[in-house]
């Protein structure tokens, strides 16, 4: 069996890919369906696929994110891009994947991509890098508008919150803690639409419950097991990352 990881932020879609990949590639075995880029940099690195199919715009690490970090941490996984972008944008990085997609995704043109990595496969051809400048490029010009502020609760208070002014998000329960150099108030906002909305160049994920902005970010050093522990500008506390978003760090 062909292993391989989805990731698609939208469960609709998510769910029509497999069945139709199911169907056109008796052969593969679906290990791992994520709904963010951070979840599917994690099951790549713990499933090791042949194969993985990467929605470019998701929450958190963007596909080119997690392709980028893929041939670290899975080097032979064939990256297959997932995309609602126009054909002039895909011009710009064809050759940066096997071959990519576009939504919706037809049985045939499904189909025409599996036979492409079949082959690919069969021949034991190495997995190309992605073009990452040219996809950077391709998904900020589609790019919604990041948030610029919120409201959180703050006990009995309601505070206006300049997005500059995070220093992280954490899940807590059924909320998010929005901690700040002047103390943590609370948003009910789960931390999967959060980072939708957040500026992916400034905010990243490094663990499944946390978010950091980079420029609060003082030093980050790894320990024996691969993790990493985030010192912070304006805060006492330090973070931990997890070990498939240490690659984030790899030129501090």
């Amino acid at each position: 069996m062909i292993k391989c990881v989805i990731a698609e932020d939208e469960d609709l879609l998510r769910a029509e890919l497999a069945s139709v990949l199911k169907s056109v590639w008796p052969g593969i075995d679906i290990v791992a369906e994520a709904a963010d880029g951070g979840a599917a940099l994690e099951d790549i690195a713990a499933h090791q696929p042949a194969v993985a199919f990467l929605d470019i715009r998701m929450p958190g690490l963007t596909g080119i994110d997690v392709a980028k970090a893929a041939r670290e941490t899975s080097p032979d996984t064939e990256i297959v891009f997932v995309t609602a972008y126009d054909k002039h944008a895909i011009d710009a990085f064809e050759h940066g994947a096997v071959d990519y997609l576009m939504k919706p995704v037809t049985r045939e043109r499904l189909a025409a991509t599996v036979e492409r990595i079949r082959k690919r496969l069969e021949a034991g051809t190495p997995p190309r890098a992605p073009d990452e400048a040219a996809l950077q490029d391709a998904v900020a010009g589609h790019a919604r508008a990041p948030l610029t502020w919120i409201t959180a609760s703050a006990g009995r208070e309601t505070r206006l919150i300049l997005i500059e002014d995070v220093v992280y998000f954490q899940s807590d329960n059924k909320y998010t803690v929005v901690m700040t150099a002047e103390g943590e108030a609370l948003i009910r906002k789960p931390i999967r639409e959060l980072l939708a909305e957040l500026d992916p160049a400034q905010f990243k994920q490094v663990h499944r419950s946390t978010i950091v902005n980079f420029r609060a970010i003082q030093s980050v050093t790894r320990d024996e097991f691969g993790k990493g522990l985030l010192k912070l500008k304006r805060r006492p506390e330090t973070l931990t990352v997890s070990q498939p978003y240490m690659v984030l760090f790899r030129n501090m």
